[in-house]
């Protein structure tokens, strides 16, 4: 089992299929990194029930927390995106899940799992309180209006360059209101 829990850890809760189907609730909180190697003594510590008296064969994720998707993921699942978050790194994480969220990722073949050198790709960063401000910035680092005189610079619309670059762009907030930024193509 993991000993470390950051902010960002993906967690699952993990129970007994048997046990609920029976009206008792089963189970052991995990980080999703560990979900698939559980064992049935695990998910039964401390309950006082003898998985192996009581035919406890079935697992399932019960509930999850820090998981970019909605549902029950199975335990195999629920440890694949512990193993992304460990690749990513908790820092980037919630971009990732924010990058899932919008339904604009990229997925390994024919699973939910993202591509992660995709979100590399795309990833434009967070911190902008609106996609205007990003634009603003993204003109000044490219030197967009670099080439034309100062004078003439005030008739150039931002507004309206900003608005037609969103369409190369998705923006996802977090339940923060943090604004991550990514490219579309």
């Amino acid at each position: 089992m993991s000993a470390i829990v950051t902010a960002n850890t993906p967690r699952v809760w993990a129970g007994c299929e048997s046990c609920y189907s029976n009206g008792r609730l089963v189970g052991v909180w995990v980080d999703a990194i560990d979900a698939a190697d559980l064992t049935a003594a695990e998910i039964h510590a401390g309950s006082g029930i003898d998985p192996a008296v009581e035919g406890c064969e079935e697992f399932v994720c019960m509930d999850t927390d820090g998981l970019p998707t909605t549902g029950e993921p199975s335990l195999e699942e629920a440890a694949r995106w512990g193993e992304i978050h460990a690749e990513i790194g908790d820092e980037r994480w919630p971009a990732l899940c924010a990058w899932v969220r919008s339904g604009s990722y990229v997925a390994e073949g024919d699973t939910a799992f993202p591509v992660l050198s995709d979100f590399e790709d795309r990833y434009c960063g967070s911190g902008w309180d609106s996609f205007q401000d990003y634009a603003e910035g993204l003109a000044e680092d490219i030197g967009l209006l670099s080439e034309v005189p100062e004078s003439l610079q005030s008739c150039f619309d931002m507004q309206s360059w900003a608005r037609d670059l969103a369409f190369d762009y998705v923006t996802e907030r977090d339940t923060d209101g943090t604004l991550h930024i990514f490219r579309s193509y």
